[in-house]
């Protein structure tokens, strides 16, 4: 079946199979920021924007992105070089399989709110899964992101 969307403002038109999700079709266009952690909707790291939205891609099947605007990574590389230097300033990307889903969280969660409370920067980072760090380095760079960006 022929799909039509845009991709990081771009428009994309593909032939798929009905059943493929979202991350596998993201991933066979070259957008290798989004990861599959688990295909099960439980780890973020194939986070993406859709509509402006974070949303798990594997959750979600490609024929369904029709007529939509999708971000990734590749498409925000201002914001995430922005947010991924706090994060390594905080050793918190010691093997970074799942920074481009908290990365692409917080980009939609400082664009809906510029100053979140540290309890919402948690509500919104946690559905996201990191296997090496423990979180609190997500969590300091983030916090620290925040403050540098509002001027603190």
């Amino acid at each position: 079946m022929q799909i039509n969307l845009r991709i990081n403002h771009e428009n994309i038109r593909a032939e798929i199979d009905p059943d493929m999700t979202l991350q596998k079709f993201l991933r066979s266009q070259k957008y290798f920021s989004v990861k599959c952690g688990c295909e099960t909707s439980n780890c973020g790291a194939c986070s993406i924007l859709l509509d402006g939205k974070p949303v798990l891609s594997c959750s979600v099947l490609a024929a369904r992105a029709e007529g939509h605007e999708i971000e990734t990574l590749e498409g925000l590389q201002k914001e995430a070089e922005e947010i991924g230097g706090f994060i390594a300033d905080e050793g918190a990307d010691q093997c970074g399989f799942c920074n481009p889903g908290y990365i692409i969280t917080a980009i939609a969660l400082f664009k809906e709110n510029p100053d979140p409370s540290d309890e919402e920067i948690k509500i919104w980072l946690s559905g996201n899964l990191c296997r090496c760090t423990g979180y609190e380095g997500q969590m300091r760079g983030f916090i620290k992101y925040r403050e540098w960006r509002n001027g603190r």
